[in-house]
């Protein structure tokens, strides 16, 4: 039994990993730093509440939320591709932005400044049950967490298996050489940004649609953790998959530590964060991003 509890909690835990995950390998797979992540999916978690609080359809909310980190993407691919902005600064420079414009239309469309309304959300409504089993099937009803689990493979065919994913790995690697094929390269750049950025959003919005309500903030450095998760994971989607699982796991056991209350609960808290630090420290001089990665033509 408890071996499933943390099975179950690490399925609810590890899906908006995933989802930004994929959409940090798209981005960074055609040259974009992925930096920002975070507000992506802040946005995509603001997005899906509001539609599913005035809609009261929590699958407007779910496309609202892909709008949401896909608007995020296509503004980080406007500065950086058509304006040639430096990445790491537009990316924190989105972050900020995203983090006050929620804040400020939580209060415009909520009244509230901390959290909105209860929203309608897939699962755990009416499960008929409570404890780890009704948990668990309460998420398998979340056509996100089937989702979540797709993801990464689906990139994986779409970066190996078709002329798009081709072109973006050529456009992240060498864009002259591309570009003298005819590869244009800030139209696969666009593309693959505004699919990471919806990616992205899709894992906010699972977390508003999970918890029935967004609350300022909610994200909590989710969106660095699964870029970690993709520096980890050496830019393949098999391996970051592999670590999106890894760092939830630690998260469960953090989670799962503090309810035992062995540990004072500021140690237990960095569990999570100083494994993403290990871990990158031991991956990080050994990985080789794309090879355009950052830079600006």
């Amino acid at each position: 039994m408890i071996v499933l509890a943390f099975l179950a909690q690490t399925l609810r835990i590890v899906i908006p990993y995933l989802l930004a995950a994929a959409g940090g390998v798209m981005s960074e797979r055609v040259g974009i730093v992925a930096l920002t992540l975070e507000g992506m999916m802040l946005s995509g978690a603001f997005s899906a509440a509001l539609g599913s609080y005035y809609a009261g359809s929590p699958w407007l909310g779910l496309a609202l939320g892909a709008l949401g980190g896909l608007v995020i993407g296509l503004l980080l691919a406007l500065a950086t591709v058509r304006y040639k902005a430096d990445q790491v600064v537009a990316g924190i420079a989105l972050n900020l932005l995203v983090v006050g414009v929620t804040r400020f239309f939580l209060r415009y469309a909520f009244d509230s400044s901390s959290n909105s309304p209860r929203v309608p959300g897939f699962g755990g409504e009416g499960a008929g049950g409570t404890g780890v089993g009704a948990t668990l099937l309460a998420s398998l009803a979340n056509p996100l967490v089937w989702i979540g689990l797709a993801v990464l493979p689906a990139v994986a065919w779409l970066l190996y298996r078709t002329p798009f994913g081709l072109r973006a790995r050529a456009v992240g690697e060498k864009p002259e050489a591309a570009r003298s094929l005819g590869v244009p390269v800030a139209r696969v750049r666009v593309l693959g940004v505004a699919l990471g950025g919806a990616l992205a959003g899709l894992g906010g919005a699972y977390l508003a649609l999970d918890q029935h309500q967004f609350t300022d903030g909610m994200t909590a450095g989710r969106g660095f953790i699964a870029l970690a998760a993709v520096i980890f994971g050496r830019w393949d989607p098999a391996r970051v998959a592999l670590a999106c699982v890894l760092f939830a796991a630690a998260e469960t056991f953090q989670i799962q530590l503090q309810g035992a209350q062995l540990i004072p609960s500021q140690f237990v808290e960095m569990i999570p964060y100083v494994l993403t630090i290990v871990a990158l420290a031991g991956v990080v001089g050994r990985a080789a991003p794309p090879a355009a990665l950052g830079k600006t033509e």
